[in-house]
């Protein structure tokens, strides 16, 4: 890095994370602070020389993914939205684009595998099969001129798959979140040659679970398809009036909804137990996996731009489903989803009425560069004289947490390496100056993700709903008898 070719511009930054490249060769991104402008450069170490292979440049942030070398770099594979959509470009050595290789309205995830003998891409994508939810994943394969784009593992699931190094074949593992993970293994133009596994859940059944629902939603715009999940009571009545908790996280990095099947939301489908519907759905800004536009709807607005979807979302649900009470209301989530919950209880204070708030990056200013800047945005000012400078504003929590109506627990642990405790102790003071009654739990010794104390605060939280969505104030008994008792029951003891 002691080349003056590599000394950086002024307030650009090198990632030399995508570690490509041969004995004489290596390659890195070059990204602007505002992070609007994007080089992937090769370095040769012989001669010292910066070559850029390819340039991004857009009106919001750009977003990279991992290139794809032939032949030692003779030509490179990169992933870019410039249109709209991720999708691969083909370039030569000299950084010139010789041809978009996948084009369409859907989202190109990853490269799999590059055969440089055959000129094929195999790669992974989403939105692409009419009639799916659009974040089920697919492999695929295309010529490198684009030509013969092939889906190679048909289904109406979302796909992991797994490719040799031939490539000539590849294990395919399937699953919904209503449809138990099956494997099969395939050729590489797509021919199932054999069933592999099939998971027996009979005594998962059998103890008394219940698939969650996965539903479709429109947007506040009346337009734009949203997806989400419905965790319901094992023993759901539906005559009866339950209330309604969403579990949320904004993004925009990601969507916290679980599609596949799988263990990871299985403190949803707990709260569920206790009396509740408990659901999850995304919002425009939320996953990456759409559209740019999708993506981007936040941008410049990074504190409220999902609310009115998580409004809308039970406001259609419970037109749809005579047995959610649209009057109680509540909503949660950590960390982005602690900010998410926090600020539904103040911008629709009259809506929501309870809300547990874990770890939130209430005030973004105080947060960090990849997440609350990238996403927000930073104007970049050049004076007269040639300086530059950045400015940036973003709404925060604190600003608005005088409107709060309903009950609001928040929570951190105190030695958070992640979203420092002083995002929530800022919502507290503010709460405090405004007179406003709310609940605080503190985890000694915690980081971001509670550690050993996470069992115990699920059950802080289970109870706080359950006091106010549900009005049973008994005194909750021991959280290892809960936890045995409440999971297959639906019964809180």
């Amino acid at each position: 890095m002691g080349c003056p070719q590599l000394q950086k511009q002024r307030d650009d930054e090198f990632r030399p994370s995508i570690w490509l490249g041969t004995n004489s060769k290596f390659y890195f991104y070059r990204t602007a602070r505002d992070l609007k402008r994007i080089d992937i450069c090769s370095y040769d170490i012989l001669t010292g020389k910066v070559n850029i292979q390819a340039q991004e440049r857009m009106n919001t942030y750009v977003e990279i993914g991992t290139p794809g070398l032939i032949n030692g770099g003779k030509e490179l594979v990169e992933w870019s939205e410039r249109d709209g959509w991720a999708h691969f470009y083909l370039y030569d050595e000299a950084g010139k684009l010789k041809n978009q290789i996948t084009k369409g309205s859907f989202h190109c995830n990853e490269i799999v595998k590059i055969d440089e003998k055959a000129r094929v891409l195999y790669f992974t994508a989403s939105g692409r099969e009419a009639g799916e939810n659009p974040y089920y994943a697919h492999l695929y394969r295309i010529n490198l001129d684009g030509s013969g784009l092939k889906l190679l593992n048909p289904g109406n699931f979302t796909h992991s798959s797994s490719l040799n190094d031939a490539p000539s074949y590849f294990v395919d593992n399937f699953s919904r979140v209503n449809a138990g993970p099956k494997s099969v293994l395939y050729d590489n133009n797509g021919r199932k040659i054999m069933d592999l596994e099939t998971t027996d859940l009979s005594r998962l059944m059998a103890a008394g679970y219940k698939y969650p629902e996965p539903y479709k939603i429109k947007a506040d715009d009346g337009i734009t398809d949203l997806y989400g999940v419905m965790y319901k009571p094992y023993d759901f009545d539906p005559a009866k009036k339950y209330p309604i908790i969403e579990y949320v996280y904004p993004g925009p990095q990601t969507e916290a909804i679980n599609f596949a099947f799988s263990t990871s939301m299985n403190y949803v489908d707990r709260l569920a137990q206790l009396g509740f519907i408990v659901i999850s759905v995304g919002n425009r800004g939320g996953s990456p996996d759409r559209s740019k536009w999708y993506h981007n709807f936040g941008y410049g607005n990074l504190r409220d731009y999902g609310l009115a979807d998580k409004k809308a979302a039970v406001e259609q649900l419970a037109d749809r489903y005579p047995f959610i009470d649209i009057t109680r209301v509540g909503i949660t989530g950590h960390s982005g989803g602690g900010f998410m919950s926090a600020a539904a209880m103040f911008v629709y204070p009259d809506f929501f009425k309870a809300a547990v708030s874990e770890s939130g990056n209430h005030d973004n200013a105080v947060y960090n560069r990849w997440w609350s800047e990238k996403h927000n945005g930073v104007k970049e000012v050049i004076s007269a004289k040639g300086d530059t400078t950045f400015q940036y504003t973003i709404d925060k929590n604190p600003d608005i947490a005088k409107n709060l109506k309903g009950h609001l627990m928040l929570s951190t642990g105190d030695i958070d390496n992640n979203v420092n405790p002083a995002n929530t102790i800022r919502v507290i003071n503010a709460l405090i100056k405004a007179n406003k009654r709310f609940d605080y739990v503190l985890l000694p010794a915690q980081r971001h993700a509670y550690g050993d104390m996470t069992e115990y605060f699920f059950w802080k939280k289970a109870d706080y709903f359950v006091q106010h969505l549900l009005g049973d104030f008994s005194q909750p008994v021991d959280i290892l008898e809960m936890s045995r008792e409440v999971p297959m029951t639906g019964k809180r003891k």
